[in-house]
């Protein structure tokens, strides 16, 4: 495939959210060392020749299913666990891992005794019910109304429906043709007893190479990747990490000639930096040409991203001054506010600019103007 059509909008007609992709896991590996308490997956998925098709900056939406003990679980509870039709609909189209407000009321209503007591006094205080679906799943819900049923046919419409989940994408489609790959955090946590998962993160993390997944590519309307010449500096930390890691694939395939600097966060620099010998590799042969990272837990005080681009923040907006494209990719609650903070705060000092000015500068002639600051954030 040529850099222009990789570099050209990308379309995939024939597939989507409404008629995904049957696709097949090759790869399934930890990203982290041992003794690290994340658990980080490497992704890849063979599109083969009659896949969808997709460019650097694009995601890929994963249609999920529930894990079958969940579903067991679940289905046993209201004595149901005999209906084949029910478990397939059930594992294939509703959200079990969190409990929805409807269902929950809906149990409230079936429920006897004290439970319906307790129950109904949570539905009737909106506080408390958003606090009692924040950490519950339906089984928890149904173990605290013992004895309650409902008809298979009513199940359907008391869940919510599951939706795919997008993934910003981790390869350059000419880095190796036919394949797509994902930088994917496993959520996993305990509460109520009962230890639980994310829905799209723990089904990938449980599918094994040859198993087939429902993919489609879902194509970005921004984070594309600048003229061959211009300089990229790329703020990724986590798994925020994924896009760069394509850009720079792109970037080396297609002999760009503008400079790449990295800006990677973790936790912990032995376990948790993520890719290390691609990045490292990258940075000694010059491909990458500044590698700055910040391991929050590494020492006393917490070290972030933003304070790696404030120690450097000369240099940065020395970049930015020639034209550079900045991206961001991650945390949309707090990472990507600090960064947007800190990049306020090094274009006053280092541009010599107001608040106001800076603000203006970076808010509206940067990322509307220009359109160089460029964000993939969630």
């Amino acid at each position: 495939m040529s850099e222009s059509a990789t570099t050209a909008k990308s379309v995939s007609p024939a597939f989507g959210r409404n008629n995904p992709y049957s696709a097949q896991l090759r790869e399934n590996r930890w990203l982290n060392q041992k003794g690290s308490s994340k658990d980080t997956r490497h992704i890849s998925i063979e599109l083969g020749s009659d896949g969808p098709t997709y460019i650097c900056g694009d995601s890929l939406g994963v249609v999920p299913r529930n894990p079958d003990p969940l579903v067991q679980e679940f289905l046993e509870k209201l004595d149901l666990a005999s209906d084949p039709t029910l478990r397939e609909n059930v594992a294939s189209t509703l959200i079990l891992n969190r409990a929805g407000k409807k269902f929950v009321k809906a149990v409230a209503e079936r429920a006897t005794g004290t439970a319906r007591d307790k129950l109904g006094a949570i539905c009737a205080d909106e506080k408390k019910l958003d606090e009692y679906v924040f950490d519950r799943d339906a089984v928890d819900v149904l173990h605290d109304a013992p004895g309650v049923k409902f008809d298979p046919a009513e199940i359907p419409n008391l869940l919510n429906k599951i939706a795919p989940r997008l993934y910003s994408i981790a390869s350059s489609p000419d880095h190796r043709t036919g394949h797509v790959d994902l930088t994917v955090a496993v959520v996993q946590y305990t509460t109520h007893g009962r230890a639980k998962q994310g829905l799209a993160s723990g089904y990938l993390a449980r599918l094994g190479a040859g198993n087939s997944l429902p993919v489609y590519v879902q194509p970005t309307r921004h984070f594309h990747l600048p003229p061959s010449n211009r300089d990229i500096i790329m703020i990724g930390p986590g798994t925020g990490i994924a896009p760069f890691r394509a850009f720079l694939q792109h970037r080396q395939k297609h002999g760009h000639t503008g400079r790449n600097w990295l800006f990677f966060g973790d936790q912990h620099a032995a376990t948790d930096f993520l890719y290390s010998e691609e990045f490292t590799a990258a940075h000694k042969s010059g491909h990458l040409h500044k590698l700055s990272t910040a391991f929050s837990r590494d020492q006393a005080e917490k070290i972030y991203v933003q304070h790696r681009m404030r120690e450097e923040g000369a240099e940065l907006w020395k970049w930015l001054q020639n034209g550079a494209y900045f991206y961001v990719c991650g945390d949309a609650k707090r990472m990507a506010k600090d960064v947007h903070a800190a990049l306020l705060e090094i274009t006053a000092q280092h541009g010599g600019k107001t608040p106001e000015q800076a603000e203006e500068y970076i808010s509206v002639t940067l990322s509307k103007t220009e359109k160089r600051y460029l964000k993939d954030v969630y």
